[in-house]
């Protein structure tokens, strides 16, 4: 009578393991097995971390196996499980894995196949066309996103925002994307925690309460040693640290180059000539490539947080001119802190007074740190990753490349951002205490940056080239541009090592209808199919392809930490990155001074509020996995195995790389650093 080994290995997460019936039945080319329970007498099975084994014996020969069913009966009471994999060996010696990565919650069962990826043309017998048709719309049902003809589909949070997934809570998504902890990501749990690491306890209710002085910020600061955070307190004044961050702070994505001064901008040559230094006038210095603009008109008519009757908090869309010096350091030279000049809105120069120059300053660094969370973070990779995830999980059978592909680059991504709006950027949430976009200027601020997001901005070369940015010997600083190239053609060369596997042709691509179907959900619903965003309705090519998943990945994993985890860095020094400003901007020179900068930077109870925040999100997860970790063996295949290990280490290399330049520098940069970038947006 032949015999079947099958081996079955439970996730080492908590509560992995159950106590709860599980039987399996095996699916052939020739026949099946019976259903057969795995329990071995006197013995814990299906423990946390455990590998089991189990004879299945048959009468007669199944054939190829091609499908195991895998079922979950309550025992006494329901007890979630967890199957990393299954392995089965045939009686002629062979072994055939299948891989699962999954959650079997209640009286459940899965049907899995085996871990060799396939395109759906590639699929010939009807079982596997079955088997595909049905995972595929079992998930459609699950992972829902408008209410269109009375079908729940994709979710639209906010109208004009990319869609999302339908659910409210973290606790309604299926149990495959939640956490495995939710404790460990609850936002207010986590602030509380940082705000008493922090030992700004006694602070944190102090709103309405003003420093007395620069210095007094220490009190709040001085807590936790960081080099970077400490040389910024150091720093923040001068005009190179101002002009550092637009390079390599933590949203360095704004600065462009200025090949005409917009009209809006009326800065003359006599303003800032003696600010230039290569006996040129401001014109010939344009023409040289030698002037930078940031502007942050998308802030413009934004409404500032009204949340708290007793504290008026403002807004300004400021634009600021920066100048490369023979020195090669970005400095600012002109500042107008609206967007419609006049006399009512004066350009700042730094000839002016001392406190004057400083206080246009600040308002530049709190509009970069509103445009940085609310744009650059939220939006461009949090929100962006969830529409692709969701998406994937819609379109693509765990046995298609691309979703094996992906898998690990949207872990927790849904259920990072279904908290978020759960808690953070919700109602009366945490954005709102301490935030001049909170209280629903976030929400405005989403709705207008959505309007000129496109698909090429994603991309980074083209992101980086669209901002004039791209010469590395014009900005030889530029640390973010010249890492995130390097992980960019890694990520790239990784992704065609993978997809040239199954993609042998241009045709391959256009008769996957799968591939075809993702692409298309993405901008139809993920996108709401607005003309403007350029996202493609379908993919002609292998290279178009390659760059839509690099795309995917690159947004996910590197993009995010770039932009994420040097907040505490950056802004934990409050006067560097104020997250709110509790006067208006001043509309006329020579009215600035110590108390009047002290009175429009956060209070006590915001300073605080703001530290915990940016501490909280710079910190990485338990257990991180980073660029190029797949501990979850979704792909099987050989070719795949040696594709992953040359990415690890072009990864190795680059970091490498990346640490002997930072050797004695005062202000390294490490956010590109392939061994600190996770793979997914999961904080």
């Amino acid at each position: 009578m032949p015999s079947y080994t099958v081996t079955v290995a439970t996730g080492s997460q908590w509560f992995a393991g159950t106590d709860d019936y599980i039987y399996i039945t095996l699916v052939g080319t020739e026949r099946c097995s019976e259903r057969t329970l795995l329990d071995k007498p006197l013995y814990n099975d299906f423990e946390r971390g455990a590998v089991d084994s189990y004879e299945v014996r048959v009468k007669e020969n199944l054939g190829e196996i091609v499908l195991v069913k895998i079922e979950k009966r309550k025992y006494w009471l329901h007890d979630d499980w967890y199957c990393r994999y299954i392995t089965v060996k045939t009686p002629s010696g062979d072994y055939v894995e299948f891989p699962c990565f999954r959650w079997l919650v209640q009286d459940n069962e899965v049907v899995l196949r085996n871990g060799r990826a396939h395109l759906p043309q590639d699929d010939k017998t009807s079982l596997v066309k079955q088997h595909r048709t049905s995972e595929l719309k079992m998930r459609r049902k699950t992972y829902r996103h408008v209410i269109s003809a009375h079908v729940r589909i994709w979710s639209e949070w906010q109208p004009g925002f990319p869609m999302s997934i339908d659910a409210e809570r973290h606790k309604d998504l299926p149990r495959d994307i939640q956490f495995d902890s939710e404790k460990g990501v609850d936002f207010v749990l986590n602030y509380s925690k940082a705000i008493e690491n922090l030992f700004v306890n006694q602070f944190m209710h102090m709103f309405q309460s003003s420093w007395s002085d620069f210095a007094d910020f220490e009190r709040i600061f001085v807590k936790i040693t960081n080099t970077i955070s400490e040389y910024v307190m150091k720093h923040w004044k001068e005009d190179f640290m101002f002009g550092y961050q637009f390079l390599n702070g933590c949203n360095p994505v704004v600065i462009q180059k200025c090949t005409k001064l917009p009209d809006k901008f009326p800065v003359k040559n006599e303003m800032v000539a003696v600010s230039l230094e290569r006996d040129l006038t401001l014109q010939q210095e344009i023409k040289e490539g030698n002037i930078y603009i940031a502007d942050y008109e998308v802030l413009d008519g934004i409404c500032p947080n009204c949340t708290d009757p007793c504290t008026k908090q403002f807004l300004a869309a400021p634009i600021c001119l920066l100048y490369k010096n023979i020195q090669n350091k970005i400095m600012p030279i002109a500042i107008q802190l609206g967007q419609i000049p006049g006399k009512d809105n004066p350009i700042f120069l730094p000839t002016d007074g001392e406190y004057d120059w400083l206080l246009a300053k600040i308002w530049v660094r709190s509009a970069d740190f509103q445009h940085h969370q609310t744009v650059t973070h939220l939006l461009r990779t949090h929100l962006i990753t969830e529409m692709f995830a969701i998406a994937m999980y819609r379109q693509l059978p765990a046995v298609h490349p691309a979703y094996k592909l992906l898998i690990p680059h949207v872990r927790f991504t849904i259920a990072i951002n279904t908290k978020a709006r759960e808690q953070l950027i919700c109602e009366c949430g945490i954005f709102d205490k301490a935030n001049a976009t909170g209280g629903g200027g976030h929400v405005q601020l989403v709705q207008k940056a959505m309007k000129s997001l496109t698909y090429r901005s994603l991309c980074f070369p083209d992101m980086i080239k669209s901002r004039g940015v791209e010469k590395q010997e014009e900005l030889p600083t530029y640390f973010y541009r010249d890492d995130g190239y390097k992980v960019w053609e890694a990520t790239r060369s990784f992704v065609s090592d993978v997809m040239s596997i199954y993609y042998t042709s241009d045709e391959r691509v256009q008769g996957d209808d799968e591939i075809q179907a993702f692409v298309k959900d993405v901008r139809n619903f993920g996108m709401q199919d607005t003309e403007h965003c350029e996202f493609p309705k379908s993919l002609k090519t292998r290279e178009e392809l390659i760059e839509y998943l690099t795309i995917v990945v690159f947004t996910a994993s590197a993009q995010h930490a770039a932009v994420n985890f040097g907040q505490y860095d950056w802004c934990s020094w409050i006067p560097n990155a104020p997250s709110t400003m509790r006067k208006p901007p001043p509309d006329k020179k020579g009215l600035a001074d110590v108390k009047l900068i002290i009175e429009s930077l956060p209070d006590r109870g915001r300073s605080s509020w703001h530290l915990g925040a940016v501490w909280a999100l710079s910190q990485y997860q338990e257990n991180e996995l980073y660029l190029g970790m797949y501990p979850d063996e979704h792909f099987i295949e050989k070719p795949v195995k040696e594709a992953m290990e040359k990415f690890r280490k072009q990864l190795v290399e680059i970091s490498s790389t990346i640490k002997n330049r930072n050797e004695g520098k005062r202000l390294p940069y490490y956010n590109m650093s392939p061994d600190k970038i996770p793979n997914s947006v999961a904080v």
